[in-house]
């Protein structure tokens, strides 16, 4: 045991202590120019990141502040907004482009300007799903003219991760961004670096994940961060079950309307049926008997 209520060998990347230590610190930007390149499969390469101040606030003093997780620039002067997300908001995208909305403006400089604009990437590493009726676990979405279907704007990117579709286990993992999903989803339940990550950087995560290694502030700061997982983990499994559970209730309420709607669409329609052919035994006509009952002219005549 390495701490008091702690018996992991390595961090819950899911917790903001853990999240901000090993992509938002200077001695492990390694670890986060690795993960972005591998986002960005080739399309180009980071070689170097310069983190910005991660609290902001609107134009006036009076404006909504935005406090980004990690907020950084690369070598060309690109912006990288990287952010977990724990719980499904309401409001999720509005808040995206929100975010995003801040690396836009403060890109204008004092004076005179053509109103050109660095690249902004804002990536969402989500413990949820937003899009629940595609299988996809990654998500690349740029402003695009509806028509043509092409980019209308490529300096925009939204690079959405939802973790809980990723479901490759370690002999599955290809590429270098399968690795590190793989890395941030299992890495509190491993004991020791998968065969599978030999890459340098991994032993950097692994190393700089391990609690053990901690000092005495950190594992104290970690482990409030774990209880507040922990904390949020199981009112949002308490409300899900409740959520069920209400569900079921409704739905066996629901049932029972059904039914009872049910019902009575049989009944009337047994007694339509009923009258139907007693009207057809009187030697009604058939075109009557369907204008007065309801029923169609292929009952009429099976009667």
């Amino acid at each position: 045991m390495c701490s008091e209520g702690i018996i992991d060998r390595y961090v819950n990347f899911y917790t903001d202590f853990a999240f901000k230590k090993l992509f938002g610190t200077e001695i492990n930007k390694e670890l986060l120019v690795s993960f972005l390149n591998a986002l960005l499969q080739g399309r180009e390469e980071i070689r170097e990141i310069t983190y910005l101040n991660t609290e902001h606030l609107g134009t006036q003093e009076y404006d909504r502040r935005a406090v980004f997780d990690v907020y950084c620039t690369n070598e060309k002067g690109e912006y990288f907004l990287v952010e977990m997300q724990k719980g499904e908001q309401q409001f999720f995208k509005d808040r995206s482009l929100y975010y995003s909305a801040f690396a836009i403006r403060e890109q204008a400089p004092r004076g005179e300007w053509d109103y050109g604009l660095k690249g902004i990437y804002t990536i969402g590493i989500l413990n949820f799903k937003i899009f629940e009726h595609d299988a996809d676990y990654r998500h690349e979405v740029k402003l695009m003219d509806v028509a043509t279907k092409q980019v209308f704007y490529d300096k925009l990117t939204f690079i959405y991760l939802e973790m809980p579709k990723f479901t490759k286990t370690e002999k599955d993992l290809e590429t270098l961004s399968d690795k590190w999903l793989y890395a941030i989803k299992n890495l509190a339940a491993l004991m020791e670096r998968p065969a599978t990550l030999q890459e340098k950087v991994f032993a950097h995560l692994f190393e700089a994940a391990e609690i053990a290694k901690f000092d005495k502030m950190e594992r104290l700061e970690y482990e409030e961060s774990l209880k507040n997982y922990r904390d949020w983990y199981s009112v949002m499994k308490t409300a899900q079950e409740k959520g069920h559970q209400k569900g079921l209730e409704e739905g066996r309420e629901e049932g029972r309307k059904e039914g009872r709607e049910e019902g009575r669409k049989e009944g009337a329609n047994e007694k339509a049926l009923y009258i139907a052919r007693q009207m057809k035994q009187s030697g009604i006509a058939t075109e009557m008997i369907v204008r007065y009952t309801g029923i169609s002219e292929e009952q009429v005549n099976g009667l």
